[in-house]
């Protein structure tokens, strides 16, 4: 059976970016984690074990978040890959939004997006 766990704009701020002020200034991000998973046993049994855990998911999120990259897509990239170091049985979507990216325009933001099964 399909699961899904989300865990849905994880709020920080960090300093990536290919300008060396944003290095230095930083900047507000949210991050998506999207999980499929099958979590039957964990429901069943009301283990906590047998599933992906919400906190251990924001902990790597904000972990690789904490280290500077010139690319958010390196950091998805990273956060990805720690994901399905454990929880192999899994898979994974990770979309990182640098929210008011110093640009020239009125931008919102930009994001990027990697899924696992690709």
């Amino acid at each position: 059976m399909k699961h899904s766990i989300n865990v849905e704009d994880i709020k920080l701020y960090a300093y990536h970016g290919c300008m060396e002020e944003e290095g230095l200034i930083g900047g507000h991000y949210s991050v998506d984690v999207l999980i499929e998973t099958d979590f039957s046993s964990a429901a069943e049994k009301d283990d906590l074990n047998q599933t992906v855990d919400y906190v251990w998911v924001n902990q790597i999120v904000k972990e690789e978040m904490a280290i500077r990259s010139k690319l958010i897509e390196t950091v998805g990239q990273r956060i990805i890959n720690r994901l399905k170091e454990t929880a192999t049985n899994s898979e994974f979507k990770v979309v990182i939004k640098k929210l008011r990216p110093p640009i020239d325009g009125d931008v919102t933001l930009v994001s990027i997006g990697i899924d696992s099964r690709d």
